[in-house]
């Protein structure tokens, strides 16, 4: 349809004979969001080009938009062209940060290529096929405006204005190409265009490096999700040379600008060039020492062992390579090292100067413990920045550390004590934290009576439990322990079976001596625990079995068994549960998800704010942590044993019981009942983590199912490519040493898929948050969570016994964890305990426009009102006095699985509470 016929003279301009101007309009039907119509002009121009020039002059005559080159074609003759119009963009990106102001050089260099007209280009990919090429229709490149500003040590995040010329025959832009010619990479955290009241938006989040580093330009994706099968025909090809750019072709050393994901075994945790006692065996990839893979990085091997990879030095431990995306922000790096400085000083150099006035590495009483949150602990001088300036910028140290005179570091006082310094000795408290402390995950229903070894008797002997119903019949409120386990009353945390086979090796060493541990408990009538037997297990020895006591020998005896059994404890619980389930397992998950999914497509959506961060925690605990003499092997009682212990757990680990009521029911703390809620009843009603969790739980499976029904149905799951293509891959390369088990999920229905992602997002965030963020309010007081047993029950009638009977205190301290011990796991857990300051918590996300899709986000923030209603609820469940696991005698009350920490202004720190997205430190 003719709408008009502009005869050009009403503009001013004196055409040669009979030059018309006749334009139609027709709106773009493209379902995505559009930027404008399409706008046809149809000109009919005189045999003599020259009549028509003066048209370019008037472009802004037509609502801002502009003539594109090719309209003054030189041809004659009556043709049809489209008109150009103009995009504003507008970007968001963060150049090289005040921790890297050692590069000042490059920044002058970048600032310079401005200067010459070599900046930073975007080219938009539009949504038509470009004929020739088959590909979409590229745009011209356009290039950021005023990069150059003054330079700041807090330089952060910055807008720039970016206008792009675009021809609406060329579609919709849907992808963007950015070529960085600077010396210098920056953060590109997003790009927004916007067109007469539409927009389109790019969440980027990467880091884009200079060009010469690239074979081809950084591409990036719209905010508009597509499975494989759906992509437009434009983009196929570039989602496939995308992942197959970050595969990496598995060769050679791997450098800071690199951008591979790739696959290790755990090869790279001993030093045997630097010390022969610093070797450490391979984890994964054989039958005896299992173990999830990690992030390759491709280092020379060690001279002294061909298996093992080369480390780099202590002081550049920030050094190790992951994936440029996956490296801490600038607000997390610089909480890490404000506190991680302080905290593992006297790690990097053990000369610390003792405040203590008796034996300088014992604690000689429990008045010596408390002085670290009154007193402090004194730490190094000038002499250790010194060490550590050529690895950290000096600006840095200097705001944490300060120069004259050595800092004294105050432990914040863990929650256990504050309202009651002797609680922790209670039955009751020692009970409790099973269910409500940081390892709620290893307590089981007790089925059978006397409880029953699975080792091998042709290897180990007769591992029968020696406790006998006499035992344990005087604490059961008149039952018979036929009743009580008939009324599932009966309970067990039970480390007997893992340790044994490791306790001649463990007790060989220097630093330990510790049993195996079996402790039975008993649910009373008012819904609490309490311990009725604990069982001190050595090979080839008759066990020990101590019942409660409170006074004279008997009395310490006790406490000195729940040493032991805390000591157990808090070995599985740093190794296991929070190590092995949490970081470890979810790595293999990040690699394949970088791998096989584009960023495009709606699994990998859903799932990347739940991987932020883990691949660097766990490359810096490679480093620094579980690593070969690192922290955790001088601060666990397993010591060099540590990892190997991990790997032969890891033996038993099944995905499809990772998730949270499978691993109730596995441990007999539940029982199926539709009846229920969540289709369980707890066989412990008041379990504040189970109780907590299901709700937790219930609602992230939800959020899955109501997100997967948006894409999925079972068909579309069986014949997503990319999607198989990771499953596939986390079974047989990242989990491959299990990969020959027969509980995988197959893949190829929806509530696979929903039980799949559920599982990995409740690992990521609700289970590392229960059994990470309150490490420091119990285990910040050493007494009530020993980390090491330095020696055995004293024989009755030595003098050791003697010191037990006449001053058991001095007995328990000579123990347990000595100071340096002490002091180094504490230090350890106050880091770890920590939420970063820019912390993203379940049901939020760092952006509002990671998706344009109005059905998703209203699901998820459905999602996110249903996690502030269970916050209401477990709050109210904390004050009800008839719940009594919920603070016990600490009055602790149990906040691990609150999903927000929105009570804290500053949004960060030891709150004890709060639900991260993902395993972020």
């Amino acid at each position: 349809m003719v709408d008009s016929i502009i005869d050009i003279a009403k503009f001013g301009v004196t055409p040669r004979k009979g030059i018309k101007l006749v334009f139609f309009t027709k709106l773009n039907l493209n379902t995505n969001r559009g930027l404008s119509p399409n706008i046809n002009i149809n000109f009919a121009f005189p045999s003599h080009p020259s009549s028509y020039q003066p048209l370019c002059q008037y472009h802004d005559l037509f609502k801002g938009l502009f003539w594109h080159s090719n309209v003054l074609n030189s041809l004659p003759g009556e043709r049809s062209f489209r008109m150009g119009y103009k995009i504003k963009g507008h970007i968001v990106l963060q150049k090289k940060n005040f921790l890297d102001f050692q590069d000042l050089p490059a920044s002058i260099a970048d600032d310079l290529s401005e200067l010459v007209g070599k900046g930073v280009s975007i080219r938009l990919v539009g949504s038509n096929v470009d004929l020739k090429s088959g590909s979409g229709i590229l745009g011209e490149p356009a290039f950021l405006k005023n990069w150059i500003s003054i330079h700041g040590l807090l330089a952060g995040e910055k807008a720039y204005a970016i206008d792009f010329n675009w021809d609406s025959h060329f579609g919709n832009p849907v992808a963007i190409l950015v070529k960085n010619s600077h010396h210098s990479e920056f953060y590109l955290k997003s790009l927004t265009l916007q067109h007469e009241g539409n927009s389109v938006h790019f969440e980027c989040n990467s880091w884009v490096y200079p060009a010469s580093k690239y074979t081809a330009e950084r591409v990036f994706f719209s905010n508009q999700s597509y499975l494989p099968v759906h992509t437009p025909p434009v983009l196929v090809n570039l989602r496939k040379q995308e992942l197959e750019s970050l595969r990496g072709n598995g060769m050679g050393k791997r450098e800071e600008s690199d951008r591979i994901y790739d696959y290790d075994v755990y090869n790279d945790l001993g030093d045997p060039d630097k010390n022969e006692e610093l070797s450490r065996p391979v984890l994964g990839g054989s039958q005896k020492l299992p173990y999830p893979r990690r992030c390759r990085t491709g280092r020379p091997h060690t001279k002294a062992d061909p298996a093992t990879e080369g480390r780099l030095p202590l002081l550049k431990f920030l050094d190790i390579y992951v994936p440029r995306d996956e490296r801490f922000g600038q607000i997390k790096l610089s909480d890490f090292l404000a506190y991680g400085l302080k905290s593992i000083v006297q790690f990097l150099v053990p000369q610390v100067t003792s405040v203590f006035d008796s034996t300088p590495n014992e604690f000689d009483s429990f008045e010596d413990i408390m002085k670290l949150y009154s007193d402090g602990l004194k730490l190094p001088e000038n002499h250790f920045l010194e060490a550590v300036k050529d690895f950290i910028p000096l600006e840095l140290i200097k705001q944490f550390l300060k120069t004259e005179g050595g800092e004294v570091h105050k432990y914040p006082i863990p929650q256990v004590i504050v309202a009651d310094q002797h609680a922790w000795r209670k039955d009751e408290e020692f009970a409790r934290e099973m269910i409500s402390g940081v390892n709620p995950e290893c307590i089981e229903l007790l089925k059978s009576f006397p409880p029953k070894s699975k080792l091998d008797p042709k290897e180990y002997g007769d591992q029968l439990s020696s406790i006998t119903a006499a035992d344990i019949e005087k604490n059961l409120d008149g039952f018979t322990v036929t009743q009580a386990l008939q009324k599932n009353k009966l309970f067990i945390l039970d480390y007997h079976d893992l340790l044994m086979p490791y306790l001649d090796r463990i007790n060989g060493l220097e630093t330990t001596k510790t049993y195996a541990t079996r402790t039975i408990l008993y649910l009373k009538e008012d819904g609490t625990l309490k311990p009725v037997a604990i069982e001190l297990s050595l090979p080839r020895s008759v066990s020990k079995v101590f019942t409660p006591a409170e006074e004279g020998a008997q009395g310490a005896l006790w406490q000195l068994a729940k040493a032991y059994v805390a000591v157990n404890d808090s070995g599985v619980h740093e190794l296991i549960t929070h190590w092995l389930r949490t970081h470890a397992a979810t790595e293999p998950y990040i690699i394949a998800a970088n791998r096989q999914l584009s960023a495009m497509h709606p699994v990998y959506r859903l799932l990347s704010p739940h991987f932020l961060d883990t691949m660097n925690i766990n490359a810096l605990a490679r480093q620094i942590l579980i690593n070969a003499g690192g922290l955790l092997e001088q601060s666990v009682f397993s010591g060099k044993y540590s990892m190997e212990l991990s790997a032969v757990v890891y033996k038993d680990w099944r995905f499809d019981q990772e998730g949270l009521p499978a691993d109730l029911l596995k441990r007999g703390m539940a029982v199926k009942d539709d009846s229920m809620p969540h289709g369980l009843k707890l066989l412990i009603e008041d379990y504040p983590f189970a109780v907590d969790g299901l709700e937790i739980w219930s609602a992230i499976e939800t959020w899955v199912g109501d997100y997967l029904s948006i894409y999925y149905n079972d068909e579309l799951v069986k014949t997503d490519t990319e999607l198989q293509a990771w499953w596939h891959e986390i079974r047989y390369v990242g989990h491959g040493d299990k990969k020959d088990e027969s509980w995988w999920y197959k893949m190829e229905t929806v509530a696979e898929l929903q039980k799949t992602l559920t599982t990995i997002i409740w690992l990521a965030s609700a289970l590392h948050a229960a059994t990470n963020f309150g490490q420091f309010a119990y285990s910040g007081y050493m007494p009530n969570r020993p980390a090491v047993s330095r020696r055995l029950i004293p024989q009755e009638g030595s003098q050791d016994f003697t010191e037990l009977v006449n001053s058991p205190d001095t007995a328990f301290l000579k123990t347990v964890s000595n100071r340096y011990q002490a002091t180094t796991g504490m230090s350890v857990i106050e880091i770890l305990s920590r939420h970063s300051t820019d912390e993203v918590y379940l049901g939020q996300r760092s952006s509002q426009g990671w998706t344009n899709d109005e059905r998703v986000l209203k699901q998820f923030q459905k999602f996110g009102s249903t996690l502030v209603d269970i916050e209401k609820k477990i709050s109210e469940r904390n004050e009800d006095t008839m719940l009594k696991n919920r603070r016990g005698p600490a009055q602790v009350a149990y906040t691990l699985l609150y999903p927000s920490t929105s009570d804290f202004s500053h949004g960060g720190g030891m709150t004890g509470r709060g639900i991260p997205n993902s395993v972020s430190i």
